[in-house]
Protein backbone atom coordinates (compact mmCIF):
# COMPACT_ATOMS: atom_id res chain seq x y z
CA UNK A 1 0.00 0.00 0.00
CA UNK A 2 1.29 3.45 -0.92
CA UNK A 3 0.29 6.16 1.54
CA UNK A 4 0.91 9.87 0.88
CA UNK A 5 1.09 12.37 3.74
CA UNK A 6 0.23 15.93 2.68
CA UNK A 7 -0.21 19.37 4.20
CA UNK A 8 -1.13 22.74 2.76
CA UNK A 9 2.01 24.36 4.14
CA UNK A 10 5.23 23.48 5.90
CA UNK A 11 5.39 23.13 9.67
CA UNK A 12 2.03 21.44 10.28
CA UNK A 13 3.53 18.08 11.30
CA UNK A 14 3.61 16.29 7.95
CA UNK A 15 7.10 14.83 8.40
CA UNK A 16 6.37 14.11 12.06
CA UNK A 17 3.37 11.96 11.07
CA UNK A 18 5.19 10.35 8.10
CA UNK A 19 8.27 9.34 10.09
CA UNK A 20 6.38 7.87 13.03
CA UNK A 21 3.79 6.11 10.89
CA UNK A 22 6.50 4.47 8.78
CA UNK A 23 8.44 3.47 11.89
CA UNK A 24 5.58 1.60 13.60
CA UNK A 25 4.63 -0.30 10.44
CA UNK A 26 6.31 -3.70 10.50
CA UNK A 27 7.26 -3.86 6.82
CA UNK A 28 7.52 -0.37 5.42
CA UNK A 29 9.54 2.17 3.47
CA UNK A 30 9.77 5.87 4.27
CA UNK A 31 10.07 8.00 1.12
CA UNK A 32 10.91 11.70 1.37
CA UNK A 33 9.61 13.50 -1.73
CA UNK A 34 9.99 16.95 -0.18
CA UNK A 35 13.11 17.34 -2.32
CA UNK A 36 13.61 21.05 -1.61
CA UNK A 37 13.81 20.49 2.14
CA UNK A 38 14.26 16.76 2.81
CA UNK A 39 14.60 16.23 6.55
CA UNK A 40 13.61 12.59 7.03
CA UNK A 41 17.33 11.85 7.38
CA UNK A 42 17.35 13.78 10.65
CA UNK A 43 15.27 10.94 12.08
CA UNK A 44 16.36 7.95 10.00
CA UNK A 45 20.09 8.40 10.45
CA UNK A 46 22.49 6.14 8.58
CA UNK A 47 24.87 5.70 5.67
CA UNK A 48 23.17 6.63 2.41
CA UNK A 49 24.09 5.63 -1.13
CA UNK A 50 23.66 8.40 -3.71
CA UNK A 51 22.30 8.20 -7.26
CA UNK A 52 22.50 11.34 -9.43
CA UNK A 53 19.43 12.61 -11.27
CA UNK A 54 19.89 14.33 -14.63
CA UNK A 55 17.67 16.14 -17.09
CA UNK A 56 18.25 17.05 -20.73
CA UNK A 57 18.62 20.73 -21.64
CA UNK A 58 18.48 22.12 -25.21
CA UNK A 59 21.65 23.30 -26.95
CA UNK A 60 21.33 25.60 -29.94
CA UNK A 61 23.53 25.28 -33.03
CA UNK A 62 23.63 28.98 -33.92
CA UNK A 63 25.18 28.26 -37.33
CA UNK A 64 22.15 26.16 -38.32
CA UNK A 65 19.47 28.19 -36.53
CA UNK A 66 17.30 30.32 -38.85
CA UNK A 67 15.69 32.32 -36.01
CA UNK A 68 12.19 31.19 -36.96
CA UNK A 69 11.03 31.40 -33.34
CA UNK A 70 9.13 28.10 -33.36
CA UNK A 71 11.06 26.77 -30.35
CA UNK A 72 10.41 29.85 -28.20
CA UNK A 73 6.76 29.95 -29.27
CA UNK A 74 6.37 26.31 -28.26
CA UNK A 75 7.94 26.68 -24.79
CA UNK A 76 5.29 27.58 -22.20
CA UNK A 77 7.92 28.09 -19.53
CA UNK A 78 9.85 30.82 -21.39
CA UNK A 79 13.05 28.79 -21.30
CA UNK A 80 13.96 29.91 -24.84
CA UNK A 81 13.89 33.40 -26.30
CA UNK A 82 15.27 35.17 -29.35
CA UNK A 83 17.47 37.98 -28.08
CA UNK A 84 19.03 40.19 -30.75
CA UNK A 85 20.50 37.61 -33.15
CA UNK A 86 20.47 34.34 -31.18
CA UNK A 87 18.14 31.91 -29.45
CA UNK A 88 19.04 31.97 -25.77
CA UNK A 89 18.38 29.05 -23.40
CA UNK A 90 17.45 29.72 -19.76
CA UNK A 91 18.18 26.27 -18.40
CA UNK A 92 16.70 26.84 -14.95
CA UNK A 93 13.28 27.43 -16.52
CA UNK A 94 13.48 24.37 -18.78
CA UNK A 95 11.19 21.42 -17.92
CA UNK A 96 13.07 19.05 -20.24
CA UNK A 97 10.05 18.06 -22.30
CA UNK A 98 12.06 17.93 -25.56
CA UNK A 99 9.36 19.77 -27.50
CA UNK A 100 11.64 22.52 -28.78
CA UNK A 101 13.85 19.91 -30.44
CA UNK A 102 10.84 18.33 -32.14
CA UNK A 103 9.45 21.56 -33.58
CA UNK A 104 12.77 22.91 -34.93
CA UNK A 105 12.47 22.75 -38.75
CA UNK A 106 16.24 22.67 -39.36
CA UNK A 107 17.33 20.34 -36.53
CA UNK A 108 19.40 23.08 -34.90
CA UNK A 109 18.62 21.83 -31.38
CA UNK A 110 20.38 18.99 -29.60
CA UNK A 111 20.36 18.21 -25.89
CA UNK A 112 22.89 17.89 -23.10
CA UNK A 113 22.58 16.37 -19.65
CA UNK A 114 22.41 18.51 -16.54
CA UNK A 115 22.56 17.27 -12.95
CA UNK A 116 19.71 18.62 -10.81
CA UNK A 117 20.06 16.54 -7.65
CA UNK A 118 20.14 13.01 -6.33
CA UNK A 119 18.23 10.12 -4.82
CA UNK A 120 19.62 8.72 -1.56
CA UNK A 121 18.87 5.28 -0.12
CA UNK A 122 19.58 3.58 3.17
CA UNK A 123 18.10 1.22 5.74
CA UNK A 124 17.17 2.11 9.29
CA UNK A 125 16.64 -0.96 11.43
CA UNK A 126 14.24 -2.89 9.12
CA UNK A 127 12.94 0.12 7.23
CA UNK A 128 13.86 1.08 3.67
CA UNK A 129 14.60 4.83 3.48
CA UNK A 130 14.55 6.82 0.22
CA UNK A 131 15.15 10.56 0.00
CA UNK A 132 15.25 12.99 -2.92
CA UNK A 133 17.52 16.05 -2.85
CA UNK A 134 17.21 18.98 -5.26
CA UNK A 135 20.32 21.03 -5.96
CA UNK A 136 20.34 24.62 -4.76
CA UNK A 137 19.10 27.15 -7.38
CA UNK A 138 17.14 24.55 -9.35
CA UNK A 139 13.56 25.56 -10.06
CA UNK A 140 11.76 22.20 -9.94
CA UNK A 141 12.33 18.76 -8.48
CA UNK A 142 9.55 16.97 -10.37
CA UNK A 143 12.06 14.86 -12.31
CA UNK A 144 13.58 13.62 -9.05
CA UNK A 145 10.15 12.80 -7.65
CA UNK A 146 9.17 11.00 -10.87
CA UNK A 147 12.25 8.79 -10.59
CA UNK A 148 11.52 8.07 -6.92
CA UNK A 149 7.94 7.07 -7.76
CA UNK A 150 9.21 4.72 -10.49
CA UNK A 151 11.68 3.22 -8.02
CA UNK A 152 9.12 2.46 -5.33
CA UNK A 153 6.85 0.65 -7.80
CA UNK A 154 9.18 -2.33 -7.31
CA UNK A 155 9.01 -2.26 -3.49
CA UNK A 156 7.25 -5.07 -1.68
CA UNK A 157 6.87 -2.98 1.49
CA UNK A 158 4.08 -0.63 2.43
CA UNK A 159 5.29 2.85 1.49
CA UNK A 160 4.79 6.12 3.37
CA UNK A 161 5.46 9.14 1.13
CA UNK A 162 6.37 12.40 2.85
CA UNK A 163 5.10 14.87 0.22
CA UNK A 164 6.19 18.45 -0.41
CA UNK A 165 3.93 21.08 1.19
CA UNK A 166 1.25 22.87 -0.85
CA UNK A 167 -0.59 21.73 -3.96
CA UNK A 168 1.85 22.36 -6.82
CA UNK A 169 3.35 20.13 -9.51
CA UNK A 170 5.71 18.38 -7.09
CA UNK A 171 2.79 17.35 -4.87
CA UNK A 172 0.85 16.05 -7.88
CA UNK A 173 3.88 13.98 -8.90
CA UNK A 174 4.14 12.59 -5.36
CA UNK A 175 0.54 11.40 -5.02
CA UNK A 176 -0.26 10.17 -8.54
CA UNK A 177 0.46 6.49 -7.79
CA UNK A 178 -0.76 6.41 -4.18
CA UNK A 179 -3.60 4.37 -2.72
CA UNK A 180 -4.47 6.66 0.16
CA UNK A 181 -3.77 10.25 1.27
CA UNK A 182 -3.44 11.53 4.83
CA UNK A 183 -4.05 15.27 5.15
CA UNK A 184 -2.32 16.84 8.15
CA UNK A 185 -3.67 20.11 9.51
CA UNK A 186 -3.58 22.36 12.55
CA UNK A 187 -6.83 23.66 14.12
CA UNK A 188 -6.52 27.30 13.03
CA UNK A 189 -8.20 29.41 10.36
CA UNK A 190 -4.95 29.39 8.37
CA UNK A 191 -4.70 25.63 8.87
CA UNK A 192 -8.24 25.17 7.58
CA UNK A 193 -7.52 27.26 4.48
CA UNK A 194 -4.49 25.13 3.62
CA UNK A 195 -6.38 21.92 4.34
CA UNK A 196 -9.12 22.95 1.90
CA UNK A 197 -6.42 23.57 -0.71
CA UNK A 198 -4.93 20.06 -0.55
CA UNK A 199 -8.38 18.51 -0.14
CA UNK A 200 -9.39 19.96 -3.52
CA UNK A 201 -6.23 18.54 -5.09
CA UNK A 202 -6.94 15.03 -3.80
CA UNK A 203 -10.45 15.25 -5.22
CA UNK A 204 -9.07 16.09 -8.66
CA UNK A 205 -7.00 12.88 -8.44
CA UNK A 206 -9.95 10.97 -6.97
CA UNK A 207 -7.96 9.81 -3.94
CA UNK A 208 -9.26 8.21 -0.77
CA UNK A 209 -8.42 10.47 2.15
CA UNK A 210 -8.42 10.88 5.92
CA UNK A 211 -7.38 13.74 8.20
CA UNK A 212 -4.88 13.93 11.05
CA UNK A 213 -5.31 16.95 13.30
CA UNK A 214 -2.05 18.08 14.92
CA UNK A 215 -2.12 20.04 18.21
CA UNK A 216 -5.80 19.17 18.39
CA UNK A 217 -8.29 20.99 20.58
CA UNK A 218 -11.53 19.63 21.99
CA UNK A 219 -13.74 21.50 19.53
CA UNK A 220 -11.92 22.79 16.48
CA UNK A 221 -12.73 24.03 12.97
CA UNK A 222 -10.89 21.16 11.27
CA UNK A 223 -13.27 18.70 12.88
CA UNK A 224 -16.22 20.75 11.63
CA UNK A 225 -14.80 20.79 8.09
CA UNK A 226 -14.26 17.01 8.16
CA UNK A 227 -17.86 16.43 9.25
CA UNK A 228 -19.18 18.71 6.48
CA UNK A 229 -17.25 16.72 3.84
CA UNK A 230 -17.79 13.31 5.44
CA UNK A 231 -14.04 12.76 5.86
CA UNK A 232 -12.74 10.40 8.54
CA UNK A 233 -10.64 11.91 11.31
CA UNK A 234 -7.90 9.30 11.58
CA UNK A 235 -6.11 10.73 14.57
CA UNK A 236 -5.99 13.76 16.84
CA UNK A 237 -2.51 14.52 18.14
CA UNK A 238 -2.69 16.52 21.37
CA UNK A 239 -0.36 19.39 22.14
CA UNK A 240 2.41 17.74 24.17
CA UNK A 241 5.61 19.55 25.13
CA UNK A 242 7.61 16.36 25.61
CA UNK A 243 6.56 15.04 22.21
CA UNK A 244 7.54 18.36 20.63
CA UNK A 245 10.89 18.39 22.39
CA UNK A 246 11.78 14.88 21.24
CA UNK A 247 10.73 15.64 17.67
CA UNK A 248 12.78 18.87 17.56
CA UNK A 249 15.85 16.85 18.63
CA UNK A 250 15.43 14.43 15.71
CA UNK A 251 14.05 11.61 17.85
CA UNK A 252 11.39 9.18 16.61
CA UNK A 253 8.75 9.66 19.28
CA UNK A 254 6.95 6.38 18.52
CA UNK A 255 9.97 4.59 20.01
CA UNK A 256 8.61 5.72 23.37
CA UNK A 257 5.98 3.39 24.83
CA UNK A 258 3.73 6.29 25.86
CA UNK A 259 3.49 7.55 22.24
CA UNK A 260 3.78 4.30 20.28
CA UNK A 261 0.11 3.40 20.76
CA UNK A 262 -0.98 6.63 19.06
CA UNK A 263 0.78 5.72 15.83
CA UNK A 264 0.01 2.00 16.11
CA UNK A 265 -3.66 2.96 16.07
CA UNK A 266 -3.14 5.16 12.98
CA UNK A 267 -1.25 2.40 11.16
CA UNK A 268 -3.98 -0.12 11.97
CA UNK A 269 -6.69 2.17 10.58
CA UNK A 270 -4.73 2.80 7.37
CA UNK A 271 -3.74 -0.80 6.70
CA UNK A 272 -7.33 -1.98 7.14
CA UNK A 273 -8.21 0.11 4.11
CA UNK A 274 -6.19 -2.05 1.74
CA UNK A 275 -8.20 -5.17 2.53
Amino acid sequence: MKIAVLSGKGGTGKTFVSVNLAYVMANSAYVDCDVEEPNGELFFKGNYTEEPVEVEIPVIDHNSCILCGKCSDFCRFNALAIIIDKVRVFSQLCHSCGGCKLVCPVEAITEKKKNIGMIKESYYENHHIVSGVLNIKEETGVKIIDEIIEKIKTFNEDVVIDCPPGNGCSVMASIKETDYCILVAEPTIFGLHNLEMVYELTQVFDKKIGIVINKAESNDIINQFAMSKNIEILMKIPFDREMGRLNSMGEIVSKKIKYKAIFDNLAEKILRKKQ
